[in-house]
């Protein structure tokens, strides 16, 4: 049972997630993920570069003095600048170079730069030299082929790693430009992705359940097609409930108007006998006669509502409890033992053939019910003397089976007008407690000796 809507006339529904935007949130995410390890793994590249270009730098500068022949210091204000364009950047022509030549001695022949002096005493090779307390620098020391000459150059580091962040920037700044237009052209994308299931659910909200109606699976994506046909069974199955509920419900008012209204007809009969309306020498027997009516139309309104009252317990499918281990055969028996005296009253025999134990799974109330209602049925409305037996076994298949048979037929005398189960409402019972189970119900052939047989089938417990 759905629980009833706690918002005022006046208060909006709770927002829903959305689909669209759990797509485009998972699809952002994993673009984000994505673009992060990208940036990470750029910015990495981008310093390993920089390294690699300013390392290279350092020792090809290193050899191309070390080949000259150099005669002495050039003066700082003599030395000719690097001439910097201006869309260049400071870096891009690397004018921080300092340069330090030696001979075999360590007596300085050249030095050029703004770069602190190093010490003659450096090792061949790369080195980051700190000259100063804020003064970093990255060296590429060499000695000539001779042993004559020994140079070191030099590079402030800052400007490596400048050089390092723009190589990264480089690479990252144009992704973090178009993200904003990947996100847009995602959320077009998944717009337009989802419009058939739009449409689909279009369609179902259109439906009409009081009339017969179905999804065409004319233009629907593949997809989507076990949604649609799971949709279509569902309508399906709700039109045939409702078909038989609807006649129910007529055969229903049908069935309670006839007592009803014969109750109503005595009760009006009583009022006359009352009032001295009739000759009072048959006053006593229309009161009698009045009186047995009404109690009989009374009790077939009763069984009416009583049938009603079992087809709604077993409609509730077992909600009120768990499935239980239940002793079919014993259930069997108790239901007959309890149906001995009316079968007495009407001549039948009863009797059970069914093994000592029958364990299923299920709601011992409601196996009653069903069983007791063809019982009841075969007692009520066969002729006198018919012998009703109720026959169980194991069947093949792991479930066990269990039919109530009669020879009602074979009498061939007169059946009993059944008033309250014209109706099959009986019937209808069995087959919802047995469809609660996993099982069906249904008419089976007759063994022999018996003329109508009912049988019932239900998954076995283990």
């Amino acid at each position: 049972m759905k629980a009833a809507s706690s918002r005022g006339p006046g208060e909006a529904a709770p927002s829903r997630p959305s689909l669209f935007l759990h797509l485009l949130a998972w699809m952002l995410g994993a673009l984000v993920l994505v673009w992060g390890s990208f940036v990470v793994w750029g910015y990495q590249t981008g310093v390993e570069e920089a390294q690699e270009l300013t390392d290279g730098h350092l020792a090809s500068v290193a050899a191309l003095v070390l080949n000259w022949k150099v005669h002495g210091d050039v003066a700082s204000d003599a030395a000719t600048p690097v001439k910097v364009p201006p869309w260049l950047r400071a870096h891009d022509y690397q004018e921080s170079l300092s340069v330090t030549l030696w001979d075999a001695k360590g007596e300085l022949i050249s030095r050029t730069g703004g770069a602190p002096m190093p010490r003659f005493e450096v090792e061949q090779g790369f080195a980051t030299l700190k000259l100063a307390p804020q003064s970093v620098w990255r060296s590429f020391t060499q000695w000539s082929k001779d042993g004559t000459a020994k140079v070191t150059v030099m590079l402030a580091l800052s400007e490596r790693d400048s050089l390092a962040d723009d190589l990264a920037m480089q690479m990252v700044v144009p992704g973090l430009w178009l993200l904003p237009v990947i996100v847009i052209v995602l959320g077009i994308a998944i717009r337009r992705g989802l419009r058939p299931v739009n449409t689909l659910s279009h369609a179902v909200a259109q439906l009409d359940l009081s009339q017969d109606q179905r999804l065409t699976e004319t233009h629907v994506l593949r997809e989507l097609d076990p949604m649609v046909h799971s949709i279509n069974t569902l309508l399906d199955r709700q039109q045939e409930a409702l078909a038989r509920e609807r006649n129910l419900a007529n055969e229903v008012a049908h069935e309670l108007r006839t007592p009803l209204a014969s109750i109503v007809l005595q009760a009006q009969a009583l009022e006359s006998v009352l009032h001295g309306r009739v000759d009072r020498a048959g006053d006593a027997e229309s009161l009698r006669q009045a009186l047995r009516r009404i109690g009989r139309d009374a009790l077939h309104a009763g069984h009416v509502l009583d049938q009603l009252l079992a087809l709604a317990r077993a409609g509730r499918s077992l909600q009120d409890g768990p499935l239980q281990p239940v002793d079919w055969a014993g259930v069997a028996r108790t239901v007959v033992a309890a149906q001995a005296q009316a079968a007495w009253q009407c001549d039948d025999s009863l009797s059970v053939v069914a093994p000592e134990h029958l364990w299923v799974k299920g709601n011992a109330v409601l196996l009653e019910s069903a069983l007791r209602n063809l019982v009841e049925n075969a007692v009520r409305h066969s002729p006198p003397g018919t012998q009703v037996e109720v026959q169980a076994g194991h069947g093949d298949d792991g479930r066990v089976w269990m039919q109530v048979c009669d020879d009602g037929r074979r009498l061939g005398g007169a059946p009993v007008a059944p008033p309250a189960d014209s109706l099959h409402l009986g019937h209808e019972i069995v087959a919802r407690v047995l469809q609660a189970h996993g099982g069906s119900f249904g008419i089976a052939p007759a063994p022999q000796g018996f003329t109508t047989c009912y049988r019932l089938e239900i998954p076995a417990a283990g």
